[in-house]
């Protein structure tokens, strides 16, 4: 999963940043409000964390820009403001959640998961499926034929992408987009190595494989008999 963060404030930014990236999240970081619309405008983001108090252009601008463009990114405002005419401002200007300064990182990811699986319509919120392969968003567990797998953080994070678009074909481009967080690099093989990885632990020790390269496309999560 891919988040936007828009935070001026160093410190703040790199405890986000962090504490997203080892929970297994692409991140990608902009200081100021005209760098985080641009971002914002032209990438896909699964969910983008803006503060309101930035350079440039303060954050409900942004987000009222943003919605004016019909951007429906899911938007949790960060602000050091806690009163209740603040936090209207922050959802009429189109924020979908608020997170009053300071705050604790459990439940800026717990906030961040709730919105992907809002917008993702995921009708059991927390837990994905597929055939015998069950992931358990909330305590971070994989399960295949009831066997529980250990995964590192990555590649929790790839089978879960694998899992949003399960009989869906992914490229090697969105999954980098996605998973990892820096732009596709086509002489890289880190999503072949991951996704080997990833089959090692999910198909090999089971009869029936789930991930199947389609050549020159890009993988599927899917059950072939």
């Amino acid at each position: 999963m891919r988040i936007l963060l828009v935070e001026d404030d160093a410190k703040t930014a790199s405890f986000i940043i962090n504490g997203l990236r080892q929970a297994g999240f692409a991140v990608d970081h902009a200081s100021d409000g005209e760098d985080g619309l641009h971002l914002a405008s032209t990438e896909s983001y699964d969910t983008a964390v803006v503060d309101i108090m930035l350079p440039k252009l303060d954050g409900l601008t942004l987000i009222d820009e943003l919605r004016k463009c019909k951007v429906s990114t899911p938007v949790i405002v960060l602000s050091a403001k806690s009163s209740v005419d603040d936090r209207i401002k922050g959802l009429h200007a189109g924020g979908d959640d608020y997170l009053v300064k300071p705050f604790s990182f459990s439940e800026l990811l717990a906030r961040i998961q709730a919105l992907i699986r809002r917008a993702g319509d995921v009708s059991q919120p927390t837990i994905l499926t597929w055939g015998d392969l069950r992931m358990d968003l909330v305590k971070h567990k994989i399960f295949r034929a009831g066997t529980e797998i250990e995964l590192q953080p990555r590649e929790f994070a790839l089978l879960e992408y694998l899992l949003r678009n399960a009989g869906r074909v992914v490229s090697k481009t969105m999954i980098m987009e996605h998973v990892w967080d820096y732009n596709f690099d086509p002489q890289t093989n880190v999503v072949e190595a991951r996704i080997c990885r990833l089959r090692e632990k999910i198909d090999r020790p089971f009869d029936r494989k789930l991930i199947h390269t389609i050549c020159g496309v890009g993988y599927v999560l899917e059950e072939k008999k």
